[in-house]
């Protein structure tokens, strides 16, 4: 199958999820400890974080490229977004759980990955 078979729709929300991911990825990447400040998120581990901005920068920026290859890319794609945004899913749950105090914005991005699983699991079987 072409990249005519795709629905628009679902080249749109790779778009999307390419600038959601970047917008998160560049200050994480580059201003990890303000960034982390600014959203009031009180654990600061420069590895760590580099390597989920790592991760956001690879899955939105292909994302972006792979917006016009085949029925068959997509699929891989969204087989990789939905294992990566369940697994961040359930990690950020799990971390949430065992604090004491869990900042509000961890649960805020439990419900964005969860969200977006919900997205690419509802695409995957659509195409």
């Amino acid at each position: 199958m072409s990249a005519a078979n795709v629905p628009a729709a679902l080249k749109t929300w790779f778009v999307v999820h390419c600038i959601v991911d970047l917008v998160f990825a560049v200050p994480l990447f580059f201003f990890p400890e303000k960034m982390l400040a600014l959203l009031g998120w009180p654990f600061f581990d420069p590895l760590t974080v580099r390597l989920v901005a790592a991760a956001l920068f690879g899955i939105g920026l292909e994302s972006y490229l792979g917006r016009h290859g085949s029925v068959e890319r997509y699929r891989g794609m969204l087989r990789l977004k939905i294992i990566w945004s369940g697994a961040a899913t359930l990690g950020i749950l799990i971390a949430m759980f065992s604090l004491a105090e869990a900042p509000v914005v961890g649960w805020l991005l439990a419900g964005v990955f969860a969200g977006f699983n919900g997205v690419w699991v509802w695409w995957w079987r659509r195409v």
